[in-house]
């Protein structure tokens, strides 16, 4: 005896699930993504600088801002003041450090130049390499000149 189902086929919107779901996950992996990836330091609106530095294993990354009193001083984001980050230093180039790793020193451009030096030369006296962040310049627009052939209106 051959059964046979009375009731009419009705799919809806099942047959467009599984790629509803497929435009889920990739809208969330497209909102999430930029989250998702690590950076170090604080936000800081870096002077422009022409220079392309080149990528290191492993940096440091000491970043300086004005403040009310003198510099905020950021090691990697934890804020530190100028002696802490002397004592931090010191004992990174006692668990051998400072031998492998670079300190990139991002400098807001509103910071006094004194204060990024002296934070600079406390780096490098410390025996740290150092490198200072810039942000690439701007572009230059080019202005659409006139054709020299056309007459003015």
């Amino acid at each position: 005896m051959k059964l046979e189902l009375t009731l009419p086929e009705r799919p809806g919107f099942l047959h467009a699930l599984p790629a509803f779901n497929l435009f889920l996950l990739l809208m969330l992996f497209f909102m999430l993504g930029p989250s998702l990836v690590s950076q170090s330091g604080v936000m800081v609106d870096l002077p422009p600088s022409k220079f392309q530095m080149e990528r290191f294993r492993e940096t440091l990354v000491v970043t300086l801002s004005p403040g009310q009193g003198g510099p905020r001083i950021h090691l990697q984001r934890h804020p530190v003041t100028l002696d802490e980050l002397a004592a931090r230093l010191d004992g990174l180039r006692a668990d051998g450090v400072a031998a492998k790793a670079v300190i990139l020193l991002q400098t807001d451009a509103a910071t006094p130049v004194g204060e990024e030096r002296a934070v600079a030369e406390l780096i490098v006296g410390k025996g740290f390499r150092l490198a200072m962040v810039g942000q690439s310049p701007p572009t230059p627009r080019t202005t659409a000149s006139p054709d020299p052939g056309l007459p003015d209106s």
